[in-house]
């Protein structure tokens, strides 16, 4: 992959203006993505403001993924690691890694062409 950069997002956003290709990944393809980027010795980044996101990620994607409430602005050398829940919570709650797995989740890629 040619991005400098992955970054760990809990939704799929545009924090810019420009133009975007959004692809599915199944855990697996997820997982070599991380270990790619490992290997290639590039940043990854979280961008998790959840703990118990946090926590499922790290056992998902056999890393350690940090909390980290930060704003992220992608650049075209970004790629960014969508964890997609299938599901709504209520406004305000936070979920346990049961209700997480219970809701469902989906992977997905985001990177920015321009």
């Amino acid at each position: 992959m040619v991005a400098t950069k992955l970054t760990l997002l809990n939704t799929s956003i545009l924090t810019s203006f420009g133009t975007y290709t959004y692809e599915p990944l199944s855990l697996e393809e997820a997982r070599a993505l991380v270990g790619e980027f490992q290997r290639e010795g590039k940043s990854i980044q979280s961008a998790i403001g959840h703990q118990t996101t946090a926590d499922l990620l790290s056992a998902l994607l056999g890393i350690a993924v940090a909390v980290n409430r930060t704003e992220y602005q992608q650049t075209v050398d970004d790629a960014a690691l969508i964890f997609k829940l299938k599901g709504r919570p209520p406004e305000g709650k936070v979920l346990s890694r049961e209700e997480l797995e219970e809701m469902g989740y989906e992977f997905g890629l985001l990177t920015r062409k321009s």
